[in-house]
């Protein structure tokens, strides 16, 4: 009986902990800006203003080898690995566009950040780049990403935009938005480039 309460009393107090960062992150990381422009049942249209990101490329072609090495290199640039020593805020959500002939992964810098203002990258393998504005559908799902799932919701929200007579723009990217160490409450999405008239 003793060593139930003692379990019950380590799962509780993880569950504290878990619940705290999850709050804490929540109210600390600046998301990327965008506007709704119109909610379905299964997706949503969005209109993303043009914004500077911090960029690597990647000859990887599946979403671990991806993620393993590009958020390493770009933690590192806003860790102080630029040429101020300068440490840039965490952002969210982390973007990745996964290719059979090329991947890259990109953090966007902090809004109060112009393009001239960031301090240069010490590792010539992250890029500065300014996004064009663009309209995109989006879909959602949670728990922990992988290849299947995204690519599942990826089939999924072009089934449902096609269905729609909505023109397809581009490729999909992947985006994440929570800490490896955040087990529960955690958002992943898929967003396809559309051409949208409003």
């Amino acid at each position: 009986m003793k060593a139930f309460y003692v379990i019950s009393g380590i799962g509780l107090i993880f569950l504290m902990v878990q619940s705290y960062k999850v709050v804490s992150s929540n109210l600390k990381t600046e998301n990327q800006k965008y506007r709704l422009v119109k909610k379905e049942a299964q997706y949503e249209i969005r209109f993303y203003p043009a914004a500077t990101f911090a960029k690597i490329y990647s000859s990887g072609t599946d979403y671990k080898s991806v993620a393993n090495s590009g958020f390493r290199k770009l933690a590192g640039y806003i860790f102080g690995g630029n040429d101020q020593g300068k440490s840039i805020a965490m952002t969210s959500p982390v973007r990745m566009e996964m290719r059979e002939k090329g991947s890259s992964m990109s953090f966007v810098m902090p809004e109060k950040y112009q393009e001239s203002d960031l301090p240069k990258p010490k590792d010539s393998g992250v890029h500065i780049v300014k996004s064009s504005p663009q309209y995109v559908a989006v879909i959602r799902f949670g728990g922990y990403a992988d290849d299947e799932k995204i690519k599942e919701k990826r089939d999924q929200l072009l089934q449902l935009i096609q269905s729609n007579g909505i023109k397809v723009a581009g490729d999909y990217t992947y985006l994440g938005y929570n800490a490896p160490y955040q087990f529960w409450g955690r958002t992943n999405e898929v967003v396809i480039p559309i051409e949208w008239k409003e």
